[in-house]
């Protein structure tokens, strides 16, 4: 058994010293992961395979499994990745604002750590190291909670970070700042959203029901995020050669992430010659499609296309399957996005410059993108560095988040005896 009650008042020590350790100390923490991590390939490799052989018997998709489970081709990347944190600035103690007040007070809002963050997730090992080493940059303990598919990978990932802290022996980055639950039970979750003694802001990873179940049972602070049904919409002056270009980026470079594409709305002045070459480009790369009556009549007997369902407009596909809409202008493909988007990533490719200022305004997605792959919705892509995770809520956070968003602030007044009259 996982004594979680007793994991989290470790993590709350553990937080406590995090808050005392330099941008040195922390930057030694998370280069010596990396270095852990590269001496564990090996064996992280062994236990990804079985991981990925259990979930090719339990009959998961494939491209599921090649592009969230396997980790064959990308441990150089995570550690690169790893690396790439302890180059980026650290934000524990900037001063986001400050003042000098008629009375003399000095007031100023300092970056502080959030303190511990559970990080519960599915299907991406990757994660591990992710919020692991995040966490660590911005001084706050983590509890990771991940998938059942990827257990013996995030254990091995998990075994990696924190021999390599007990390893480096840092008494303000002490190992109990990442703990991983060691178990498969289903009821540490509900057990995380209830750890409010303990646990400090709940980041979930995963499929609708994830967010769902953990919106309805959390008694401490839970950003959602990572639901992505996608739009682009191709305007009547759409460059159409770059919006082929553009829609088959964000549809088939991975296909099982958030911010790929799932439908797109093509204007209906340029559907007739836009819809056929989409289909071309793409059905080359295995994407298959769901058409509504206008776009169907379009390409009907075109390989791969079927009449849309009452549902498909409102899902995530995470697969090769794209949603074809044809629209009659601005005013509906707006009109769409606000009922069917989770609000997530959106785009307009146009060369109307009021058509684009008019959709960044109001589609409130949390990026909205003009005449660009919504695949750059992420931290790397752009200039943060690293990312958590992407969330759609409106308080603290919203879009990737990066280094900053996982702080908050405490004001800070420094005063020469003034006492308020």
């Amino acid at each position: 058994m996982f004594d979680l009650n007793a994991a989290g008042l470790r993590a709350k020590l553990a937080a406590r010293s995090l808050a005392k350790a330099s941008t040195d100390e922390k930057n030694r923490a998370v280069l010596a992961i990396a270095d852990a991590i590269e001496a564990c390939t090996d064996a992280i490799l062994e236990a990804n395979a079985r991981d990925l052989a259990a979930a090719r018997a339990r009959g998961l998709d494939e491209t599921l499994i090649k592009d969230r489970f396997d980790l064959s081709r990308r441990m150089p990347g995570i550690i690169a990745d790893v690396r790439k944190v302890a180059e980026l600035p650290d934000p524990v103690g900037t001063i986001i604002s400050e003042t000098t007040l008629p009375n003399g007070l000095h007031a100023a809002k300092r970056r502080t750590p959030i303190g511990v963050i559970g990080m519960i997730y599915e299907a991406r090992p990757n994660v591990t190291v992710d919020c692991a080493v995040l966490a660590l940059k911005t001084g706050n303990a983590s509890i990771l909670r991940g998938g059942s598919e990827v257990f013996n990978s995030n254990l091995a990932l998990a075994g990696a970070i924190r021999g390599a802290l007990q390893a480096l022996n840092l008494p303000n980055v002490p190992p109990d700042a990442v703990q991983f639950i060691e178990s498969t039970d289903r009821a540490y979750v509900e057990q995380m959203l209830r750890l409010s003694d303990s646990i400090d802001m709940i980041i979930p990873r995963g499929g609708a029901s994830l967010h769902q179940f953990c919106r309805e049972h959390a008694t401490i602070p839970v950003i959602t995020g990572g639901l992505g049904v996608v739009h682009i919409y191709v305007d009547d002056t759409a460059k159409l050669d770059q919006a082929v270009e553009i829609a088959f980026n964000a549809k088939t470079q991975r296909p099982s992430v958030c911010n790929a594409v799932d439908t797109l709305l093509v204007h209906q002045a340029v559907a007739a010659e836009f819809l056929p070459r989409v289909i071309e480009r793409l059905s080359a790369s295995g994407v298959t499609y769901r058409a509504e009556p206008r776009a169907l009549a379009l390409v009907s007997g075109a390989p791969g296309v079927q009449a849309a369902g009452d549902s498909d407009f409102d899902t995530e596909w995470m697969a090769l399957i794209l949603g074809l809409k044809v629209v009659d202008g601005l005013d509906e493909a707006i009109d769409h996005i606000n009922a069917h988007s989770t609000f997530h990533s959106e785009a307009i490719l146009t060369q109307t410059q009021a058509n684009a200022d008019r959709f960044v305004q109001e589609v409130d997605s949390a990026a909205v993108f003009v005449n660009t792959s919504t695949r750059f919705n992420d931290g790397s892509a752009l200039g943060l560095g690293a990312e958590i995770a992407v969330s759609t809520q409106k308080l603290h956070a919203r879009g990737p988040m990066a280094l900053e968003e996982l702080t908050t602030y405490k004001w800070v007044v420094i005063g020469q005896g003034q006492v308020r009259p």
